[in-house]
């Protein structure tokens, strides 16, 4: 049986591009029970970038409230917050005593902000080394990383092998990294990729007013109303057809090439389409958001496996190290 693991990012509420490009995927693959699937909350890593701390468990919140109403099973998986098992930052201590700093300097994560020195601070320069120590506590078999990530993955190995080979015991697995070529690239209001950077994402769990307004913001052209459109180069079409069956995809495609037919209309069918195929999970968000005791429970059910899982391999490195 492998072990899959993936870190969810807190850094925002989850948007529709991260609905179906991330979430629902993962949901499904975590149905497989050939595999182990650990998934925990990154909230460590948003400390990079978000300081406040009532911004912070907020998103934390909505982050594992969307996973468990579009039916994430947290009994079956493990599904934790990454800042309740302090494993976490004590490996990575001793994971950054071992790692060179060149190999640092080099990552994405610090390169790409390097130029602007007085936005780096040290724990986004050692972020790699904390990504290491998430995935090498439960010695994980498969991360699944977009191409972005792939480099980190790849200093996770380099930091495990390095670490094995000077206490001469293999006490890290050595993982693999799982990049889906088939990820979905969803467009945002403005046809740019969705994204909380862009500002131009979708929150499918906003109140129905709110979420009118923010469809009525998608971008479309002057194309007058009584005349054909072209649905293939559409932004409000392109969305509606990658949560659309394919019955209402084609039969939207006719009424743009009909005529008569308005991108108001478009986006009309968009939000109810949204709404209907989406009640249950927005009812099920709103349920976990309110009731926080019992979303607590969850996650520190979680929490206690994953203690109980690292312990394992902490409790090797400690002995290795003379901490024991």
């Amino acid at each position: 049986m492998a072990r899959f693991l993936t870190g969810i990012q807190s850094s925002g509420r989850p948007h529709l591009g991260n609905i179906l490009g991330a979430i629902i995927p993962a949901i499904e693959f975590s149905k497989d029970k050939e595999n182990e699937s650990f998934y925990f909350i990154a909230d460590l890593h948003s400390l990079t970038t978000i300081k406040d701390g009532a911004l912070r468990e907020e998103y934390v919140r909505a982050i594992a409230s969307t996973w468990l109403a579009f039916g994430f099973d947290a009994e079956a998986n493990v599904f934790w917050r990454q800042s309740r098992v302090p494993a976490h930052t004590e490996l990575a201590w001793y994971l950054n005593c071992f790692t060179p700093f060149p190999m640092l300097a080099n990552a994405h994560s610090y390169k790409d902000k390097s130029a602007q020195l007085d936005d780096v601070n040290a724990g986004l320069f050692t972020y790699p080394v904390l990504m290491s120590a998430d995935i090498l506590l439960y010695k994980a078999n498969w991360v699944p990383v977009g191409k972005d990530q792939k480099q980190h993955l790849e200093i996770a190995r380099d930091i495990a092998s390095s670490f094995n080979h000077r206490v001469g015991e293999e006490i890290f697995v050595l993982p693999e990294a799982k990049i889906d070529e088939r990820i979905m690239t969803i467009p945002g209001i403005d046809g740019r990729k969705m994204s909380k950077s862009y500002n131009n994402y979708i929150d499918i769990f906003l109140p129905e007013n709110e979420l009118k307004k923010s469809i009525r913001r998608i971008v479309s052209d002057s194309t007058p109303l009584e005349e054909p459109k072209n649905p293939d180069t559409d932004i409000t079409f392109q969305i509606y057809s990658l949560i659309a069956d394919e019955d209402q995809v084609r039969d939207m495609r006719e009424k743009y090439l009909r005529g008569g037919y308005g991108y108001g209309h478009a986006k009309q069918e968009l939000l109810g389409l949204i709404l209907e195929k989406y009640r249950e999970p927005r009812e099920k968000f709103d349920y976990y958001m309110r009731e926080t005791g019992e979303l607590e429970q969850i996650l520190r059910k979680g929490e206690e496996k994953a203690k109980d899982i690292a312990e394992e391999v902490i409790g090797k490195v400690r002995t290795k190290l003379g901490f024991s």
